[in-house]
């Protein structure tokens, strides 16, 4: 397979508001933010590589919510882990208990959210990491 489920890692270091396309003004406070995204068609994993263009400022267009958060200069990508899994849903959701923008990311699945929030980078990296390290041994299990 060569794509699978992403979560971007995100460092926000200010407080605003950004305009979210459809969504709107939502407010974004400083602190760590995991996306999490699929990218099962035809450039698989090269989607990851888009979003890190749109960090950097190399591409402006915005297709998905992540990519006005992406395009803020108060947002940077700490690091990426990826699964060759179709789990987008439930790795989002493994965090729960963890602050998200209603809306951001699910609009075409029942997700409340596929942006969490967390004040603090170990507690959401952790919660990130099991959760793709749950669903590769799901997958690892099912193929055995």
């Amino acid at each position: 397979m060569s794509g699978g489920t992403y979560t971007l890692v995100l460092e926000r270091r200010a407080d605003d508001a950004i305009e979210v396309g459809a969504l709107g003004e939502r407010p974004f406070p400083a602190g760590w933010y995991a996306y999490t995204g699929s990218a099962l068609g035809s450039g698989g994993f090269g989607r990851v590589d888009r979003h890190r263009a749109v960090a950097t400022g190399e591409n402006d267009t915005r297709h998905w919510h992540v990519d006005y958060l992406l395009g803020d200069a108060a947002t940077a990508i700490d690091r990426v882990v990826t699964t060759a899994a179709d789990a987008e849903c439930a790795v989002a959701s493994a965090a729960e208990g963890f602050g998200r923008v209603d809306g951001f990311g699910c609009s075409d699945c029942d997700c409340r959210s596929h942006l969490a929030y967390h004040e603090r980078r170990d507690r959401l990296l952790h919660a990130v990491t099991e959760a793709h390290d749950a669903v590769r041994g799901d997958a690892t299990a099912a193929s055995d």
